[in-house]
């Protein structure tokens, strides 16, 4: 209990420096940027730190098939692919940002989860 104490104490101390260190983190996050793909390239889709999808290119190739199903899964799977990799980097940046600041390892900031 009194280890917690401490944390939350070195936490409040570190208040000016850990909001200066969330903007940063914010102002990252727009040049965060995470590649998925499907069906061998055929679709390949682009995602920010915002877990936004800022591009989806369909190959020709693809479009030739004339497989709506088909092409349907391929940009969902390229889209999810691109959003998990662009949370992995996001969690990446947030351990830097916790262990810089002195916060345990696995210290989870609210809305970064």
């Amino acid at each position: 209990m009194f280890k917690e104490m401490g944390q939350i104490a070195n936490m409040m101390r570190n208040l000016p420096k850990m909001k200066e260190q969330m903007e940063e983190l914010q102002s990252k996050l727009d040049k965060i940027h995470a590649d998925g793909d499907s069906g061998a390239g055929m679709v390949r889709v682009r995602a920010n730190g915002k877990m936004e999808i800022i591009s989806v290119v369909i190959s020709d190739e693809a479009f030739k098939m004339q497989d709506k199903p088909y092409l349907e899964e391929l940009i969902r799977s390229a889209s999810n692919q691109a959003l998990a990799k662009a949370k992995l980097a996001i969690a990446e940046e947030t351990a830097k940002m916790t262990q810089s600041l002195g916060l345990p390892g696995g210290f989870q900031l609210p809305g970064f989860s």
